[in-house]
């Protein structure tokens, strides 16, 4: 498993554990930007040029690693859809891909992440 297939394939499925660590970089990320925004620009929190671009950019990551996520649970990636849904989609795609776990063994969108003998990653 490498960095150029979580962020950027929409193939596969990834376990909770790799799916937080990504969730962590892209927080850390914006967190920069926001914080370049608010030094150089003089902008409040999250609204600048900066901040702008780097949201532009971490839209197709986001939605790979995301998508991944719903394979996992043995659901099409159409499921972060959901997210347009205010509040209720939210809150059922956080407690489906951040919390629950993946269905056991292969699923129709991969062998299980964690039967994996080559995988880094543990729950």
């Amino acid at each position: 498993m490498d960095w150029q297939w979580i962020f950027f394939s929409f193939e596969g499925r990834i376990s909770r554990k790799p799916f937080w660590l990504c969730v962590l970089v892209f927080i850390i990320i914006n967190a920069v930007a926001n914080r370049a925004d608010a030094s150089i620009f003089f902008h409040h929190m999250g609204n600048g040029p900066i901040s702008a671009l780097v949201g532009l950019l971490l839209i197709w990551p986001t939605l790979a690693v995301t998508a991944k996520r719903w394979h996992d649970r043995d659901k099409s990636a159409w499921w972060i859809l959901i997210n347009l849904i205010p509040f209720i989609g939210w809150i059922w795609s956080l407690i489906e891909t951040g919390f629950l776990p993946g269905t056991p063994g292969e699923n129709r969108f991969g062998p299980d992440p964690l039967e994996d003998a080559d995988e880094d990653w543990r729950d």
